[in-house]
């Protein structure tokens, strides 16, 4: 298969990266299918959907045809098998726990097309923790957006050891048919290219807060004002979720034991807390205000 013959895009996950991945493929020109068992969930997708569409008319960015045909190629729903049907591209977009992304690409495995490649937009979870799951390694990688994904250029490929250079070669091409800038990692490690530095800048801000060295509006100012950083690691931290950065610490700390390796106490409070960032309205900074 070619990135010519892909039709059809299976979404799993209509979170904020899923319902946006679902949306960059609907307005390139493919049918999408975006499953979620979450009701509430899909909801939310389809009220961005309906917003989202007539902003870009309005902006001159896309015709009334082309925001009406993106609207037509998109279905929301809470079955994976519809979803899945005829699928010859799936992205899993789901929350950043191992057991579930398993249970998804076995379920995947047998719900699409023999030639479908397989692939999950995790940022941080490695597909040869996927691949075995199903009866097509071979077809298995990561195609990790970033967040917002219908505006980031930056896609990252990343093959395994099981991995098919033709499925790794057809991922990147296909990112770059979504109007992306794919960047491709020729073997797996923990946290990619952009995460794992992301991820040291993070852990040592983390540090000079709890540390009382500096506030977070301080540290983000110096980091935008000195560095170039368009957002500060706090903001970055509340825009992209706090509890998407305590289960992808916690999925590392499980995998590897190290008391180094678990979130950081900050983290952790605000996780419990329901502080999550700007999703939750309150994260290191208050947008209720």
């Amino acid at each position: 298969m070619q990135a010519v013959d892909i039709n059809k895009i299976c979404v799993v996950g209509a979170g904020n990266m899923g319902h946006q991945i679902a949306m960059l493929a609907a307005i390139h020109g493919y049918k999408v299918g975006c499953a979620d068992s979450n009701p509430e969930q899909l909801k939310q997708a389809d009220d961005f959907a309906a917003k989202y569409l007539p902003e870009r008319i309005a902006k001159g960015r896309l015709t009334e045809e082309q925001a009406a045909a993106a609207r037509k190629n998109l279905l929301f729903t809470t079955s994976l098998d519809e979803a899945a049907e005829d699928a010859d591209f799936a992205i899993e977009a789901a929350t950043e726990k191992l057991d579930l992304k398993k249970s998804i690409f076995n379920r995947l495995d047998q719900l699409t097309p023999p030639h479908a490649i397989l692939t999950t937009n995790s940022s941080f979870l490695v597909s040869s923790l996927l691949a075995g799951a199903t009866g097509r390694p071979e077809k298995v990688c990561n195609m990790h957006f970033f967040n917002p994904a219908l505006a980031m250029k930056c896609v990252e490929v990343v093959k395994g050891p099981h991995t098919a250079e033709e499925t790794a070669q057809l991922t990147m091409e296909l990112a770059r048919k979504l109007g992306k800038e794919p960047v491709l990692l020729k073997k797996e490690i923990y946290g990619f290219l952009v995460n794992r530095i992301l991820a040291s800048i993070c852990e040592e801000a983390l540090y000079l807060l709890e540390t009382g060295v500096a506030s977070p509006e301080d540290i983000d100012s110096a980091v935008v004002n000195a560095l170039g950083h368009p957002l500060g690691p706090f903001r970055l931290m509340d825009l992209t979720g706090i509890d998407l950065s305590y289960h992808i610490t916690m999925e590392r700390y499980r995998a590897t034991g190290k008391a180094e390796d678990k979130p950081s106490p900050t983290i952790v409070e605000k996780y419990v807390k329901g502080e999550w960032g700007l999703k939750s309205g309150k994260g290191f900074y208050d947008y209720n205000q």
